[in-house]
């Protein structure tokens, strides 16, 4: 997918009506007040048969397109807030629920970067193994506010 493409679906997810109850989307999950979606995920690239050298340049480009998405959408709705999952995170050891759309976030990342345009948060996410190459890009389309 272009930068073009995930801004289209970035604007597609703003004006789409929340469902019900949640399930598969188009591009993702969606439920009661939220839009979730990979905009580029492991399944992406068949990297099973490269090398490490392969995996490295992956991530290398994955981490342009991130930040290239964070400068169009800067660009738009100016500076986003970093905001720090941390707490989030020590609140879900010590087992309290965190609501959805941002359990799979505060599980899985450090921070995410984040906006308010109209009545909605729009936040991206980078996912990034601890322990190697992979890097997933995803977006949060929500009413819902941030842990």
């Amino acid at each position: 997918m272009t930068t073009a493409h995930h801004l289209r679906l970035i604007d597609g997810m703003r004006t789409e009506d929340f469902p019900p109850e949640r399930g598969p989307s188009g591009s993702g999950i969606s439920g009661p007040g939220y839009h979730t979606a990979l905009l580029l995920s492991e399944d992406d690239h068949d990297h099973a048969d490269g090398d490490e050298a392969d995996r490295l340049e992956l991530r290398a480009q994955r981490l342009a397109e991130h930040d290239a998405l964070l400068t169009l959408l800067t660009l738009r709705w100016g500076e986003p807030q970093l905001v720090s999952l941390w707490s989030a995170q020590e609140r879900m050891m010590a087992g309290e629920a965190i609501d959805e759309p941002w359990a799979e976030p505060a599980a899985s990342c450090e921070h995410l970067q984040l906006w308010r345009a109209d009545d909605r948060w729009i936040a991206i996410v980078l996912y990034l193994e601890e322990d190697g190459p992979g890097c997933e890009l995803g977006v949060v389309v929500t009413v819902i506010d941030p842990p």
